[in-house]
């Protein structure tokens, strides 16, 4: 009796130890472990993803260039948008005297200022002192001026004869008698002297782009 219950134990156990290392053995292998299913993501976690994912792609966006506007554009926009009531309406002779209005009140502020800036001036003018006289730029010429005569050869322009100088001079080696001619330009202040006169001419200072010479007098007239 005792060895029949024996083996009615053994053989109840064997199929529940078959069963266990069914059930055992899917999770030892491999295959098994990479199957796994993917955990269930319940509701609430589904909607915070989703909510987080338009965020982060406006993050990502470049945000778009403010429009600049000038300032008159500015105004105008402002105006555009003002959304107050309009004014009663009024005749010709009232907007006349708004206007008469506003311009005495600009023209007494735009006084004040001036005043007000003219006596900034003075008082800045009274609190400088004065300024140092320059000094000249070319020291000044000492002796005579150098003297030239000559023939006029023009007296066309106003105030302004053309010489021509006539110089003979004798070569050093050759002992010719070299002869050379110059022009230049000489004023004269009461249009004397006329075209073939002998005149006399001395160096000043600069009267124009050309002018270095002054006319002193006429030697000869022309026949």
């Amino acid at each position: 009796m005792a060895n029949e219950q024996d083996k009615e134990m053994s053989d109840e156990q064997q199929p529940e130890e078959a069963a266990a290392g069914q059930a055992v053995a899917p999770e030892q292998t491999p295959a098994s472990v990479e199957a796994a299913p993917e955990p269930v993501v319940e509701a609430p976690e589904r909607e915070a993803q989703a909510e987080q994912a338009p965020a982060a792609a406006r993050a990502a966006t470049p945000a778009e260039p403010v429009e600049q506007l000038s300032p008159k554009e500015r105004r105008r926009k402002t105006r555009s948008t003002h959304a107050g009531s309009a004014r009663e309406p009024r005749t010709p002779e009232e907007r006349q005297a708004e206007r008469d209005a506003t311009r005495r009140t600009k023209a007494v502020k735009r006084r004040a200022r001036r005043l007000q800036e003219r006596a900034k001036r003075a008082e800045h003018r009274a609190s400088t002192p004065a300024a140092q006289p320059l000094a000249p730029v070319h020291p000044p010429r000492e002796g005579a001026g150098r003297v030239r005569q000559g023939v006029v050869v023009s007296n066309k322009a106003d105030k302004t004869i053309t010489v021509r100088i006539d110089v003979a001079r004798r070569h050093r080696r050759y002992e010719k008698i070299v002869r050379s001619s110059s022009t230049l330009h000489a004023h004269d202040e009461s249009n004397d002297a006329h075209e073939g006169d002998v005149v006399r001419v001395i160096e000043s200072r600069p009267l124009s782009r050309t002018k270095r010479w002054r006319l002193v007098d006429v030697l000869e007239r022309a026949r």
